[in-house]
């Protein structure tokens, strides 16, 4: 495919040439009515000249009464011709120009009408004839109206024209190569930043930038914000998958340095089957945890917003099926234009984790909310709050449980497996489940940017976790 420049140039040359050769067309055709109608008007001041010296006698018969002003009339071959005919045929006067040449004028208009065209007398001869019929008495019959013929050789006037179509055609072209010129000049540095962008690219594949630098105009900055953007994205996205299999081969290696020292103490088969077991459980667990960071989406550039409360409520009929026994009424209160700019398993997985607690450890009422929020330092962004009527979240439980999202393998004491109980409530063991829930809703919000906040809700009395995902 073409160039950017040459698709262009080429338009622009397609363009321009159709407009000069419709000018060009235009101009010629009006210079050459222009040119007609001056020599008809000339003609025409010949004709009434020639009224003007000549008068009939007693007979009819035509003659000049006074010189006529007009020299070519009486020089043969002079291209200037004159006749006046009675429209009769019975007397005529001709101009001496047209000795031995036979024209064959009109001889049958009326007193006062006029007649113009032109005459080919051969093929390098052409003339252009006025004509009027002409009277010195009203209510003159047809036949004694004097009809006075004029004609010029069209000669002069072609070569006038074609003088004119040559500068004319000359000067059109001319304009039209320095317009190209011009235009090729402008279009090269107008696409300039594009080419910048696509050297930039260029340098970026092949190691030598890590993302397109410079100042670009506002028409591309929207693309080059997005290619950096894009850029950082896929290596952000990179760099977890790496740190996610470096952290998930360092968790490993506690668990199976477990097996392997119950295998060699020789402990009894009882013992190391449940020690196995709870270890193979635990790596599962620290397995689908360290996965989980790593293909985390986050925020992607031109990611189609995702609505909020249609997920939410996806959430909640599947935990109203899962505790079906608990009677829960739930309230949501989550505008329709309520989006997160990102991606919908992301937003699935923190609003599961945290309703699945909510559901956990409320007694019978849950809140879920979404709202557009300017914060703190002025930048607004989205909050989804979920609030239970449950026992809450000691205070100083709080930090402790989003620390603990930190590393996976830190998240799972030896030896302790109790699924029914959530992170670090009260009435329950400090660290259940399997310790994964919190952690995986802290590190996706550590992805967006975002924060999460832990408090109590003054609505119903539970716990009330907040979390903000700016614009």
């Amino acid at each position: 495919m073409a160039s950017l420049h040459l698709r262009i140039l080429l338009a622009a040359s397609v363009v321009l040439a159709g407009f000069f050769g419709l000018t060009g067309f235009i101009l010629d055709k009006a210079y050459r009515n222009s040119a007609e109608s001056a020599l008809q008007e000339r003609l025409q001041g010949y004709a009434y000249a020639l009224v003007a010296v000549i008068e009939p006698d007693l007979k009819g018969e035509v003659h000049l009464m006074n010189a006529l002003p007009i020299p070519r009339f009486f020089t043969p071959g002079s291209g200037l011709y004159a006749r006046v005919m009675r429209n009769d045929g019975r007397y005529a006067w001709q101009s001496p120009s047209m000795n031995g040449l036979e024209i064959p004028f009109p001889t049958d208009l009326a007193r006062g009408v006029h007649s113009s065209k032109k005459i080919s007398l051969s093929k390098n001869v052409t003339l252009y004839t006025f004509n009027t019929g002409v009277s010195w008495e009203e209510e003159t019959p047809l036949e004694e109206v004097y009809t006075f013929s004029i004609a010029e050789n069209l000669d002069s006037l072609n070569v006038q024209i074609n003088s004119f179509r040559q500068t004319l055609w000359g000067s059109l072209g001319t304009v039209a190569i320095l317009l190209l010129a011009v235009q090729g000049v402008i279009l090269r540095w107008g696409l300039r930043p594009l080419r910048r962008v696509a050297t930039d690219l260029s340098e970026i594949e092949s190691g030598k930038k890590t993302r397109l630098e410079g100042r670009y105009p506002r028409e591309l900055r929207t693309l080059t914000n997005n290619l950096n953007a894009l850029v950082n994205s896929e290596r952000d996205h990179l760099q977890r998958f790496r740190n996610a299999l470096g952290d998930l081969a360092h968790s490993l290696k506690t668990p199976l340095a477990l097996i392997r020292s119950t295998i060699e103490t020789g402990h009894s088969h009882d013992e190391l089957r449940n020690t196995v077991e709870e270890q193979v459980e635990r790596m599962n667990h620290i397995i689908e945890y360290h996965l989980q960071r790593g293909a985390t989406s986050g925020r992607t550039v031109m990611a189609a917003p995702v609505a909020v409360e249609p997920v939410v409520r996806k959430v909640l009929q599947a935990m109203k099926k899962i505790y079906a026994d608990k009677k829960i009424c739930c309230h949501v209160h989550i505008p329709a234009d309520v989006h997160l700019v990102g991606d919908e398993s992301d937003l699935l997985e923190i609003v599961g984790n945290l309703i699945d607690n909510a559901f956990k450890w409320c007694r019978s009422e849950i809140i879920v909310s979404a709202e557009y929020k300017v914060s703190d330092d002025g930048e607004s962004g989205l909050m989804i709050t979920i609030e239970d009527d449950g026992p809450g979240i000691a205070a100083e439980m709080k930090e402790e449980i989003l620390k603990r999202g930190i590393r996976g393998d830190q998240l799972v004491p030896s030896g302790v497996h109790t699924p029914s109980a959530p992170e670090g409530m009260p009435g329950g063991p400090q660290v259940a489940g399997h310790g994964i829930g919190l952690a995986m809703v802290q590190d996706i919000i550590q992805v967006y940017t975002g924060h999460c906040e832990i408090g109590s809700s003054s609505k119903i009395g539970g716990a009330c976790i907040a979390i903000y995902f700016p614009s």
